[in-house]
């Protein structure tokens, strides 16, 4: 019966740590986490064209939806669509922010064209188009 307790105990504790590690390298406690730190972090599978990728940036948490396409070689990522969930998180984000986080999805997805959807889309065109004045 004793032995039969210290396996239980055993099996336990080897149960606690994979847990326990499992939970460390989680990549959305990551991601939650840079948030909280306002640090930058892209969460994406890059292998799984169907599955939206999400990025932290200064507290905002972007989220970016890949379609597949043709270049001159492959089949590759061509058009990607990026919002925010809340925009009200979007206080204190300059322009500069928006190209870096521009910058770093092209990293990643070279032929991809960048497609921002409201209220991203008309801070960059506003942006873009020179000063009248």
């Amino acid at each position: 019966m004793l032995i039969l307790i210290r396996i239980v105990i055993f099996v336990l504790i080897i149960y606690l740590l994979y847990r326990a590690f499992k939970y460390i390298v989680n990549p959305k406690r990551k991601l939650e986490l840079a948030m909280d730190q306002k640090k930058f972090f892209f969460l994406d599978d890059q292998e799984n064209v169907r599955k939206n990728f999400l990025i932290t940036y200064k507290g905002v948490l972007f989220q970016g939806e890949k379609y597949l396409g043709t270049t001159d070689r492959a089949f590759d990522v061509v058009s990607i669509f990026v919002w925010v969930e809340n925009s009200s998180s979007l206080k204190g984000i300059s322009y500069e922010d928006l190209k870096y986080v521009e910058t770093e999805i092209l990293e990643r997805y070279p032929n991809a064209s960048i497609d921002w959807k409201s209220p991203l889309k008309e801070f960059i065109d506003k942006k873009k188009k020179p000063e009248m004045d």
